[in-house]
């Protein structure tokens, strides 16, 4: 499949006129708890040539296509990629940790990741992935019988609060590193167990009785982060020259 995934990438340099220069996969697969039948999630950053960016009119910064044979495929230019990268954007700061990367290119990685720990915040980061779990939670876990995936899309994102809280730095993409990282009750970690490997043997929309002692834990750490988040300070804005410098470094390579 990865050599597919990449075939599908140059397709769209071809077709787009644009030079992707970081490709990674994201969406459970990239968070480890995918099912045999998990679409492939990719998401990639990408530059256009140089004249691209001179034009006075409003131009369309992301390419999207409809999804297709478990295929879901998009990216942000790289001006809208650095935006977000200046206000710590959680979901682009997890792509570069990402542990499947289909495409890497000109330095693009490596400059942003010595860059992160300078525009990232935590109450930023915090916030996201409370934001994230409580949807979740709301949607998708208040019945009696729940799919089972649905658990680990607010799970992944209170162990990334819990991590945000005792580090104050970057959660891990990665479920497992999330998970093992915490003292979790026993009771508590042997269910969220028992249900990851009946997550990644069943098809996608599993649905399974609810799981109190899951829930209990969910609803206190949803309300603890509650109160948490207004305690918490926020930085002040880093000045974005450096990004301005990288940003025209790479453009300016891709001219035509």
């Amino acid at each position: 499949m990865k050599d597919k995934i990449i075939a599908r990438l140059r397709e769209i340099e071809k077709r787009e006129h644009v030079k992707i220069l970081y490709a990674v996969e994201s969406g459970s697969r990239g968070w480890g708890f995918e099912s045999e039948d998990s679409d492939y999630d990719v998401r990639f950053v990408y530059a256009h040539p140089l004249d691209w960016y001179l034009s006075i009119g409003q131009q369309r910064d992301v390419i999207e296509y409809p999804k297709s044979n478990m295929l879901d495929i998009s990216g942000w230019d790289i001006k809208k990629a650095l935006k977000l990268f200046k206000n710590s954007n959680s979901p682009l700061y997890e792509w570069f940790s990402s542990p499947t990367i289909y495409i890497e290119r000109d330095g693009f990685t490596e400059k942003l990741r010595d860059l992160m720990p300078v525009f990232y915040s935590p109450v930023s980061c915090l916030y996201h992935y409370l934001h994230m779990a409580k949807g979740n939670y709301r949607h998708y876990l208040k019945g009696g019988r729940v799919r089972i995936k649905k658990y680990f899309y607010v799970l992944r994102p209170l162990l990334a609060c819990m991590w945000v809280e005792r580090n104050k730095t970057i959660p891990p993409m990665e479920f497992e590193k999330l998970f093992q990282a915490q003292r979790l009750d026993r009771e508590l970690a042997t269910e969220i167990t028992k249900l990851l490997k009946r997550k990644r043997a069943a098809g996608e929309l599993a649905v399974g009785d609810r799981v109190d002692v899951i829930n209990s834990f969910l609803e206190a750490k949803i309300e603890y982060f509650e109160h948490y988040t207004e305690t918490m300070k926020g930085k002040k804005p880093k000045e974005d020259g450096v990004l301005d410098i990288f940003f025209q470094g790479i453009v300016k390579k891709f001219k035509n």
